[in-house]
């Protein structure tokens, strides 16, 4: 009864300040976890110069695609584990002491990730690869016990927008991840103007590790606050191709210039298309409802991938090309004013409180191993059967059309199978059959 009485009350409470605070801490997790992965590119780019000595014909230093996209992956499956271990653990042992457990797990890797103390290009990646995966599960355990905490602290009437809110902290970790990168290269160029004639200054094998070590910072100042809460009652998996044939780029780029330009291009992305996406679905979610938003956000992210992808070998296969980015920038739009949110929203709402962050955390994973399988198979759609690499509009026409026919699916399984949680407590949630 006493139980009943505080969800009631938390269901009828008004907005108060405490509902923002929430949402920042809450949302910082987020916040690390977009800043890691989306300062990636950029630093893929500062470790090529400084380990890969071989040059490509557009004289840039390449990293093997299986390098990078091992890097994604091992990120990836230890991201599904950590939601899957923390979530159970949420539910058996509290949330706000497994949320504790998993920011400082967060906050050492990060550390972890620009503290190799080797010297040669595999010690490097392979300590690189071993920190990431660490710090992949701590921010997989941060996933559902974020969603969750801040579903059972809100009314059914915000609900939805406070849950997005938090989820939208990725967008800023996006941003702040690329402005980062470019204050980071630009003071490290102006250091080494005296060596202009040097492409790969000495000092970029340190200013890749600077960038990395800084996303601990912001996730490391709210542990005070996540310790003093009450306990309660997808896409870019094949940015660095599109980096590569369509940013424009200057000839006899520096480290720094060429991870600074890649930076500015994501930002760019973040400010204008992630963020906006974000908080479009904090306006609309508890108006238009999380079907419709994911719904919608499926059959536009198709159209623009069949745009992309059919015309791709005759039309955009150009270096660079202005037309195919804006499309690209729209499916960032789309993803958030649609199911990359709303499937962090739903599960939080969706399942008994008694196994809530649980099944959050299964469902978080079963999209990180969607992602791992589509990362994977970009590679292989890139290669023949020999190993052999088929020509860029290819592969990329192939992954774009597969992607198109994802997001179809995902758009007919929602219409038949997800439940509409918009106005609901979550005790009238639970207690449906």
């Amino acid at each position: 009864m006493a139980s009943l009485k505080v969800l009631s009350a938390l269901d009828t409470a008004k907005t108060q300040l405490y509902h923002f605070k929430a949402i920042i801490v809450a949302g910082m997790g987020l916040f690390t976890d977009a800043y890691d992965l989306f300062c990636i590119p950029p630093i893929m780019r500062l470790i090529g110069r400084v380990y890969y000595e071989h040059e490509s014909e557009d004289h840039k230093y390449v990293i093997p695609p299986i390098i990078t996209s091992t890097m994604v992956v091992i990120a990836l499956l230890g991201t599904a584990i950590g939601q899957v271990a923390f979530g159970r653990l949420g539910d058996r042992i509290g949330r706000r002491r497994v949320y504790g457990v998993a920011l400082i797990i967060m906050v050492l890797s990060s550390f972890g990730c620009g503290f190799s103390v080797c010297s040669t290009r595999w010690c490097v990646l392979l300590s690189l690869g071993l920190f990431r995966f660490i710090l992949g599960i701590g921010i997989g355990g941060d996933y559902p016990l974020s969603a969750t905490i801040m579903s059972e602290f809100s009314n059914y009437t915000t609900r939805g927008a406070f849950i997005a809110a938090v989820f939208s902290m990725q967008g800023f970790g996006i941003l702040a991840a690329s402005m980062v990168t470019m204050v980071v290269c630009a003071i490290f160029e102006h250091a080494s103007d005296g060596v202009a004639e040097d492409l790969t200054p000495k000092d970029a094998d340190f200013a890749w590790r600077l960038i990395l070590m800084i996303g601990a910072i912001p996730a490391g100042l709210t542990f005070y606050w996540r310790m003093m809460m009450p306990e309660t009652a997808s896409s870019n998996l094949f940015q660095s191709k599109i980096y590569n044939h369509h940013l424009p780029m200057k000839e006899q780029l520096n480290a720094y210039q060429d991870a600074f330009q890649v930076a500015k291009f994501q930002a760019i992305i973040a400010a204008c298309s992630t963020i906006p996406g974000y908080w479009f679905t904090v306006y609309f979610i508890d108006k238009v409802g999380r079907v419709k938003i994911q719904m919608m956000g499926f059959f536009f992210m198709a159209l623009v991938y069949l745009a992309l992808g059919i015309p791709y070998y005759k039309y955009w296969d150009k270096k660079p090309n202005t037309g195919f980015l804006v499309l690209y920038a729209l499916t960032f739009f789309f993803a958030n004013f649609g199911p990359n949110t709303t499937t962090f929203i739903v599960p939080a709402e969706l399942f008994p409180a008694r196994f809530r962050s649980t099944c959050h955390g299964i469902s978080g994973a079963t999209g990180k191993v969607g992602a791992i399988i589509g990362s994977v198979g970009f590679l292989w759609a890139s290669h023949d059967g020999e190993g052999k690499v088929y020509p860029e509009a290819i592969g990329m026409t192939f992954s774009l059309i597969m992607l198109a026919i994802v997001c179809l699916l995902g758009m007919v399984v929602t219409f038949l199978f997800t439940r509409e949680t918009m106005g609901r407590s979550l005790e009238e949630n639970e207690n449906d059959d």
